[in-house]
This record gives structure tokens, sequence and C-alpha cells, in this order.
């Protein structure tokens, strides 16, 4: 047989291949079950055995070539078909995309960016401290007593003893609300100090008003010659801006904290008549967060001396504040990682909080 001439006429026809789908076409005639090479493959099967060896060699070395010759002419189309689209295919950005699901801020970032606007307005630096803490930053520095109840297992997640830390500090635990942070601000720095701090809390607690894990803001303000007026006019300043009212009733309860002294409760006016909730009028009252003025004894554990600076500290619920001004009615909820409530309550991402409300 003459395989010179069914070379020649293989590589024309490889060639001549214009697309990947006709250089197919080549293969499956040359290389295929019926292609032209493997009929001479099949052949060898009627020589003798000098024969079948020199034409065997032969026809091995022909299909090697033309399956080499196929590849490259493969490799190569495909290129010049892909320089094609690049070159053809266009896209017309006149036109509306698809509608695709869209991303929301959630409420307790939306609140927290809003608290940092607020108290940023009223002169207070934002400050941070670690959610694993010790006894002495989470308790004692704070004047808990031995045996308060809040350092029992029931309220606070401990963690095992780090038995390489200072005495006093071995204790390890999930802290309880973010008090210790204003600790280790004082600690760290000179009065005056005027901070907030916000972040996870947490403990062991679960229902609807509860979950294990919370957000909580707090304020810190140590100068000469601070009192109590200084708190009411602070916290009814925050809260006409976090409410967007021009008045916010509000009232203080005495109460009672170990690290204030002393301590008290506030309230905010509202009404809830006929079923709806509002917030600056009516005849009822809802409590809204803790506050008093910093005990002595806290002021002493952080270096600081009471007999010559005295301050004001205030602490609230993140949660509580977002579903009072939003309308969340299950604390739970936030946590649960379900698209649609975000997709109801969140935030568009440029819809930024702002201080126009003083």
């Amino acid at each position: 047989m003459d395989t010179a001439k069914i070379k020649d006429e293989l590589i024309e026809m490889i060639e001549t291949a214009k697309d990947s789908a006709s250089l197919e076409t080549v293969r499956v005639s040359a290389l295929g079950k019926k292609g032209r090479i493997t009929d001479l493959m099949k052949s060898l099967g009627g020589m003798s055995h000098e024969e079948r060896i020199a034409a065997g060699q032969e026809f091995n070395k022909l299909k090697q070539e033309i399956a080499d010759l196929i590849d490259r002419q493969a490799r190569q189309l495909k290129k010049q078909e892909l320089d094609e689209r690049i070159a053809n295919e266009t896209l017309d950005i006149t036109l509306s995309p698809r509608p695709r699901p869209k991303g929301a801020v959630h409420p307790i970032s939306q609140t927290m960016e809003e608290l940092m606007v607020i108290f940023a307005s009223m002169g207070f630096t934002l400050t941070e401290g670690p959610d694993i803490e010790d006894d002495w930053h989470n308790f004692t520095a704070l004047n808990f007593p031995p045996g308060h109840p809040a350092r029992e297992m029931q309220d606070t997640f401990f963690l095992p003893d780090d038995k390489d830390a200072k005495e006093g500090m071995q204790k390890k635990l999930l802290r309880t609300h973010t008090s210790s942070v204003q600790i280790r601000h004082m600690m760290a720095n000179k009065p005056p100090h005027r901070i907030i701090c916000m972040g996870r809390t947490y403990r062991s607690d679960y229902d609807m008003t509860h979950t294990p894990m919370f957000h909580q803001c707090e304020g810190l303000v140590i100068d000469k010659n601070i009192n109590m007026g200084h708190l009411k006019g602070c916290l009814q300043d925050f809260l006409k801006a976090y409410f967007e009212l021009d008045d916010v009733p509000m009232r203080f309860r005495p109460s009672f904290f170990p690290f204030t002294e002393p301590s008290a409760e506030v309230d905010i006016g509202c009404t809830r008549a006929q079923g709806e909730f509002k917030i600056g009028e009516g005849d009822d009252w809802m409590e809204i967060l803790g506050c008093g003025m910093v005990h002595p004894n806290v002021l002493k554990n952080c270096g600081i001396d009471p007999d010559e600076y005295q301050g004001f500290a205030f602490g609230m619920g993140i949660e509580r504040l977002t579903m009072l001004k939003y309308g969340i009615p299950d604390l739970r909820t936030f946590f649960e990682s379900d698209p649609r409530w975000l997709a109801h309550y969140g935030f568009d991402p440029l819809q930024r909080p702002n201080a126009a409300h003083k």
C-alpha cells in the first residue's frame, strides 16, 4: 500500500480543516474504528511474518505522525476560535441586568454605627477590649464583692484557668459586660476620660428577651467636678438624637450596681394605647438603660484619686435599642441567620447614619 500517498492526503485534510468540528471529522476518518489508518492496521493479519514486521513499523509511525499533527492543529484552532470570540463577542451594557439578591446591613451593625456617630459628635472616643477576660478586670476591679451572684456559674461562662497569668488574673471567662474595657482604659491612660465601648458580651441565659451572646454599649466620663447633672444632660441628648425626637421624657429610678454609687435605672416615656407602642408620648414608662456615678473603689483600683476625680458611667443593650427603634419583636431572630429576616429588617449599605438631629 502507498502509505506516503495516504499520509499526504491526510495532511492536506488536516491543514485545510477550518474549525474544531471539521478537524474532528478528519480525525475520525483517519484514526476512528473505520478510519484509513485503522484499515491499514487491520491488513497486517494477511501478511507474512517478515512483511508484518516492516509494515507494522511503517503503519505505527504514520499513525503517530498523523495523531501529533491533529493535536497541534486542534490547539491552533482552539486559540483561533478563542481570539475570534474575544474580537466578536460584546456586552451591551445599556441593557438592564437580571435582578440579583442584594446584601443588607444587619440592624445591630446599623445601630452600632448610629451610636458611634452620635457619641462622637458629643466628644466621646471609641475604645475596645478582649472578649476573653480575667476575673480581676471583669469583677474585682469593678467592686464586685466575693460571692456576688454574677460570679456564679449560672450567669457566667467560665474558662479553664491560666496558671501562667498574674495572681488574681488566672481565672478566665467570657466577659459579662463591656465595663472591663473601661477598667483597661483607665489603667492604661491618665484622666480625664470620655469614652464609649461596644462589643459582644456573654451570659448564660436564653429566652425571648435574652441570648447567651449579646451586644452592649457603655460610656464613661471621668474628670474634675463631674456630677449627676452632666450625666442626665448627656443621656437626654443621646436619647433625642437616637430616637430622632425633639423631646424624650426621662426619669431616674434609684437602683444598685457594684461599680456606681449612686446608681439609677433610666426610663423613657412611652404609650401602649390601642395596642400601638410609641416613644416620647403617653403616660407609661419603658426601662432603657442603667447608669450612675463611678464608685470611688473603682477609681482607686484603676490608680485614680477619687478625691480629685469623679465621673459617671452608663450602659445599655444594643439589641434592646434596636428592637425599640425598629420594631423588632424577638431578640432571638437577630442571630438566626435567616436571609428573609435580614431582607426585611436590614439596611441599604449606602444608608449611612448621620448626626443631623441634635
